[in-house]
Parts: C-alpha cells; sequence; structure tokens
C-alpha cells in the first residue's frame, strides 16, 4: 500500500524493520532538513504501508528507539555496555541528524579515562591422541582488576562480583571480579567498545610440581600459564 504525497495524521503509526512505534508528525519533523522530516513533509513521493496502515521504514527498528529519543529531546542517553554506537551513527548519518551524531560521538568521549586489568589462568588440554585432537585454550577462570564502577561500565551484566568482600563502595579499586562467560575476545570487545585500547601484557609459565590433586591431568599440568593484559582509555 502507498501513501499519497500531502496529508498525514497528526500521530504517526511506524512500522520500523518489523518493530512498531507511536508518535506524533511534530516529533518526525523536528529536525527540518532531516530524512524523516522530508518523508512526512511530502517531500518525498510516496511512503510505504505495511497490511495494517502503519507507515512502513526499512531500516533497523531497534535503533530507532534512540533516534525517536533524539527528535522528542535533542538529546540521548545510550545504555551502559551498549556496543552498537558505529551502527547508531550510520542510522543517524542516514536520516540526516548531524546532531544525533554529533551527541553519539560526545557521549563517547565524555566517558571517565581510566585502566583495567584483565588476566586468566589456562592450560593447554590435550585429548587421547596428543596435539592431534588439542583444545588450544583451556581457561579456568577470566580475572578482572580495576576500579568497581568502571569494571561495571564496561563488563555489566558478565561481571561476577560474589567474591568480592566489599559490595557497596563503587569508587574503590578491587582485583576480585571474574567474569561469567570465558571467551576472552568477548571481553576484548567489550572493552574496545567502551573506548579502551590494549597498552601491555605479560605471560608466565606455572607448571605444578609436586603431587596433583586426583584427576588431574599430568600433560595438561605442564603446561599451566597465566597471562595479563593491561587497557587504558584516556
Amino acid at each position: 500500500m502507498l501513501c499519497e504525497e500531502g496529508d498525514f495524521p497528526s500521530v504517526i503509526e511506524l512500522n520500523v524493520g518489523g518493530v512498531f512505534y507511536t508518535t506524533s508528525l511534530a516529533t518526525l519533523r523536528n529536525v527540518p532538513d532531516s530524512q524523516l522530516a522530508a518523508i512526512f513533509s511530502g517531500g518525498q513521493p510516496q511512503v510505504i504501508r505495511d497490511t495494517k496502515g502503519r507507515f512502513f521504514l526499512d531500516r533497523d527498528g531497534v535503533l530507532f528507539r534512540y533516534v525517536l529519543d533524539y527528535l522528542r529531546d535533542f538529546d540521548v542517553v545510550l545504555p551502559d555496555c551498549f556496543r552498537e554506537r558505529e551502527r547508531l551513527k550510520k542510522e543517524a548519518e542516514k536520516y540526516r541528524l548531524p546532531g544525533l551524531v554529533e551527541a553519539i560521538l560526545s557521549e563517547s568521549r565524555s566517558k571517565p579515562p581510566g585502566v583495567i586489568t584483565v588476566g586468566y589462568r589456562g592450560s593447554f588440554q590435550f585429548g587421547k591422541d596428543g596435539m592431534t585432537d588439542a583444545k588450544f585454550r583451556k581457561l579456568s577462570r577470566i580475572l578482572v582488576s580495576g576500579r568497581v564502577s568502571l569494571c561495571r561500565e564496561v563488563f555489566g551484566e558478565s561481571l561476577n562480583e560474589s567474591r568480592d568482600p566489599d559490595h557497596g563502595v563503587s569508587e574503590r579499586y578491587t582485583s576480585r571480579f571474574f567474569l561469567k562467560h570465558f571467551f576472552l575476545e568477548q571481553a576484548f570487545d567489550m572493552l574496545y567498545d567502551q573506548g579502551f585500547k590494549l597498552v601491555g601484557s605479560c605471560a608466565s609459565g606455572t607448571a605444578g610440581v609436586g603431587d596433583l590433586k586426583p584427576g588431574t591431568d599430568v600433560e595438561e599440568n605442564r603446561w599451566n600459564h597465566y597471562n595479563e593484559f593491561v587497557f587504558v582509555r584516556e
């Protein structure tokens, strides 16, 4: 179904990539030079409607909520650990909203500086046929050290604080956090998304000596190691 140029209702029902929104016509026209203002002022010949009569935009429906937030208040507040800034920036550029682009960049620049250290204890895990079916990285735990508020900002729900003795003060430092998952690259992605850069790393072998615990693989124990990575946000 197609909408003719001209009149639009004062309340607009939208289908943006399969996600439904209801907003005012005035909100969609709030930035006169934007693509949305052009669409909903008759500046573009035809607006597609879906089978329910909602105006259809073939864009990212989830990210559109932040576009609407900006059109309503000329500001945007992104959630902690938001990992789609670059995609949202591209959406803002597509909609011709330079103010939203700048708000996204400013929000990213306003993050406080700090240092987070990520470490892990691991080993090589060998199979029955030795190296032929080895799992080259076996992590027992990914450890996180740094200022508590900074660690929470970066890792969010992935952060396990159960071994930290004091949960009440967020501006202190701790080395008792660890992550709920075992994917080192996922931790690195989260740090990168929050503006951190790797500035240093170190590693050491920690092969056990003496009697082993029952069930410990002798060959695997020979390859125990510990690694740390230091990330900085300036």
